[in-house]
């Protein structure tokens, strides 16, 4: 199996009524991120809130995108866990259903070394034959995997990728140097996707692109096919986005922006709580500034 990771994914928000899942919402929003040019998908990720979903929540969402997007564009389950053993049950239930790849997380909390960070992943690897895409996140998970770790996991059978958003550029750029030939670097953080693609990577899992994904991926391949100068100037336009959808923990002001698009996601799922108004006007003030509304 294999997939191409070229493009820009999105990491999906859950909408929620009276704190339920909404399935019809969800199914809407995937039409029309389809429609909008979105390579593909992460359901369960970070901004599909996937720290409150219940286990039978996570497995019906995975399995409710991959239904109903149908192979129109590629689905990648968020699968990750700080447990090794739960998250193979998740990868290998995304496999069941078909998913397309599996997006698995660096192990949070627990803090393990290097050497536990190479164990926890080829340990998944070895367990299933999809496709696995790693996820660094620091800030989130309290342990860098550095980019020599990173590049031993790129010569692990069916780890194909990685998620970087650890913010560090010059790790990045290591981890790009580093790793095995065809070994996909993707960015998680919206404004360092321009910088990213020129030095090599191949596009992004951002949250930022439930607004514009065309735009988003439109970047990517004027990158790809050497157009900097009008590359560049859509990273500038979209720069401000990157901005707003973030001053307040993900995925909230993505929720409201996809609110004020016209698709209901409902309030996030406690500890996280709504949007202040300050961040609502924020995003509004954006949006219109994109001739969105």
């Amino acid at each position: 199996m294999s997939i191409d990771l070229r493009g820009v994914f999105v990491p999906n928000i859950t909408p929620f009524s009276a704190q339920q899942i909404d399935e019809a919402a969800l199914r809407r929003l995937l039409d029309y991120l389809v429609e909008q040019n979105a390579s593909g998908f992460v359901p369960c990720g970070t901004t599909g809130e996937s720290a409150t979903l219940t286990h039978d929540e996570h497995r019906r969402v995975v399995e409710l995108t991959v239904r109903h997007v149908a192979g129109r564009v590629p689905v990648i389950a968020g699968a990750g866990s700080n447990s090794t053993t739960e998250a193979i049950a998740l990868v290998k239930h995304a496999q069941d259903v078909g998913a397309d790849a599996a997006l698995v997380i660096c192990p949070y909390y627990n803090r393990p070394t290097q050497d536990g960070l190479k164990a926890h992943f080829t340990e998944i690897a070895q367990a299933v034959s999809l496709p696995i895409i790693m996820y660094n996140i620091p800030k989130r998970t309290a342990v860098n995997m550095e980019a020599e770790t990173t590049a031993e996991l790129s010569r692990v059978p069916n780890i194909v990728g990685i998620k970087e958003a650890s913010a560090d550029l010059q790790q990045i750029t290591e981890v790009i140097r580093l790793s095995e030939p065809g070994f996909a670097v993707l960015s998680g953080d919206g404004n360092m996707t321009f910088a990213i693609c020129c030095l090599g990577g191949v596009g992004g899992i951002l949250a930022d692109a439930h607004v514009l994904p065309g735009e988003w991926r439109k970047m990517v391949e004027l990158i790809a096919e050497g157009k900097l100068a009008e590359a560049r100037e859509i990273h500038f336009r979209l720069l401000p986005l990157t901005k707003v959808l973030f001053m307040e923990t993900n995925p909230v002001p993505v929720k409201v922006a996809m609110e004020m698009l016209g698709f209901g996601s409902g309030d996030p799922r406690l500890p996280l709580v709504p949007a202040s108004e300050q961040c609502r006007a924020a995003v509004r003030e954006e949006l219109a500034q994109l001739g969105l509304l």
